[in-house]
């Protein structure tokens, strides 16, 4: 995927941690970023460390204010070049049996569906503006394996969001480019300090990333180590796949794309 030269940014949780960093790096390189985050003292102190930077208080949980969101970005900056649909929030922690589904529910509140309301506001207006645009859904190395035990609610919801991201990227026009950012453990306020000290420092991840978005990645990465987990996964279902599936050739005629390949050209 070719790069491709962004003149502004919308960020959702953009006041700290991942977002905030990822800001200060795009606003570095003479991108205007516009910070969205819960209103408040914070979201107006990282303002004011990013020089021309612009500021929207939104709750991605509710549909109504991304929507206003998306129509302030427009209207503020002309055109949106990049949205990151980053906010987020910590899970509920504990055995899956012993946390309440309205907490888990809540947590998807933020952490699903605040993507799916940033993808559904922001993606009609990308497509009809006529600029090489991109939406980037932030997920986690949780999106991949299960990296924080006790921690399904979280998991769960990145991994969703993982999904979410590949089906809309196949939604777009070639102008509109769909990715998911994978973050490894990096230092932030999601969790508590003393558990999050040891991740790498959000400046340094943000540099290792913001190349990435700019070359449009499908998935943007940065922790090494989490390939030795994902392979842990993989090595056990290719195990089983070969061990148990009908091999490929075998089993064509039951792939749902080539069945429906087959079925558009025969109306073509």
């Amino acid at each position: 995927m070719s790069a491709f030269t962004p003149r502004t940014a919308v960020i959702t949780g953009g006041a700290s941690g991942i977002g905030f960093a990822i800001a200060r790096e795009l606003a570095g390189q003479g991108i205007t970023v516009m910070l969205a985050d819960l209103p408040g003292d914070r979201l107006d102190r990282a303002a004011g460390m990013i020089e021309g930077a612009l500021t929207q208080p939104c709750d991605v949980g509710d549909l109504a204010q991304v929507e206003a969101l998306a129509e302030a970005a427009f209207e503020r900056l002309g055109e949106v070049h990049l949205v990151l649909n980053n906010a987020g929030v910590g899970g509920p922690n504990g055995r899956l049996w012993e946390v309440g589904p309205e907490a888990a529910r809540a947590h998807f509140d933020v952490n699903f569906w605040g993507v799916w309301h940033g993808c559904r506001a922001f993606a009609p207006r990308l497509i009809e503006q006529a600029a090489p645009s991109a939406i980037y859904n932030t997920g986690s190395e949780n999106s991949l394996f299960c990296a924080v035990p006790r921690s399904a609610a979280y998991i769960a919801a990145k991994h969703a969001v993982l999904g979410l991201t590949e089906s809309l990227r196949e939604d777009l026009p070639s102008h509109v480019h769909a990715g998911t950012i994978i973050p490894g453990w990096v230092f932030t306020d999601i969790g508590p300090e003393q558990f999050m000290k040891p991740g790498m420092p959000a400046e340094d991840y943000a540099r290792i990333v913001v190349p990435q978005l700019l070359a449009r990645r499908r998935f943007v990465v940065s922790h090494g180590y989490n390939t030795v987990r994902i392979a842990e996964r993989m090595d056990e279902l290719a195990a089983s796949y070969a061990e148990y599936a009908l091999p490929p050739d075998e089993d064509a005629k039951h792939d749902v794309r080539l069945v429906m390949d087959a079925l558009r050209q025969a109306q073509e």
